[in-house]
């Protein structure tokens, strides 16, 4: 069970029935910030790739509660390319051991198999000394990507030799005082069928 559950500010979620069964269960009810849009911008490209993922995992609709923890999982365990790490490596500071892995053992499975409890304790207790690291090095790759995602928005965008910058003045023309245009007379040469 969770120590806490952090709400949004919505009526569904904070009514006498959610403060009773936090009650009941000992967790702390807390509410989000009423306006934070660096986070919910964040939390609501995940919802958005997470709801892409159910799409396509589901064949009726009334069955995606059913193929949920599997795309959970699927989202947890795919390298993000913003960090250049899963979300579960940089939570518990190794990679999630797959249920085809325990099926047919994959080489990682088996090399832990082999470690004795001592060792395999020490390998988990270094995993978990190294995570900071593995944190600070996905911010980096982070702050990389951002500077490479801003670098190619300047040159399709804002470089004019590019082609692709906007014109400053509007792509139809149009007059309310236009002066009424006058027909040209066009001087009538040989038969209008051609000259034979």
């Amino acid at each position: 069970m969770p120590e806490r559950i952090i709400f949004d500010n919505a009526l569904n979620l904070n009514n006498s029935t959610i403060a009773e069964v936090c009650n009941q269960f000992n967790i702390r009810h807390h509410n989000s910030s009423l306006y934070c849009p660096k986070m919910n911008g964040a939390v609501e490209a995940a919802n958005k790739n997470i709801q892409k993922i159910v799409a396509k995992m589901v064949e009726t609709y009334k069955d995606w509660h059913e193929k949920l923890p599997f795309t959970l999982l699927a989202y947890r365990t795919s390298i993000r390319t913003s960090t250049g790490a899963t979300h579960f490596s940089l939570v518990y500071g190794m990679e999630a051991v797959l249920p085809i892995e325990v099926e047919i053992p994959s080489l990682r499975v088996l090399a832990e198999l082999k470690l004795e409890e001592a060792e395999w304790i020490q390998s988990r207790y270094d995993q978990l000394n190294l995570i900071e690291e593995r944190r600070l090095k996905a911010i980096r790759h982070g702050q990389m990507y951002q500077k490479r995602m801003i670098r190619a928005y300047n040159k399709k965008i804002l470089n004019p030799d590019s082609g692709l910058e906007r014109s400053r003045k509007p792509s139809w023309e149009f007059s309310l005082f236009r002066p009424p245009q006058t027909a040209v007379p066009v001087p009538e040469t040989g038969d209008r069928r051609g000259d034979r």
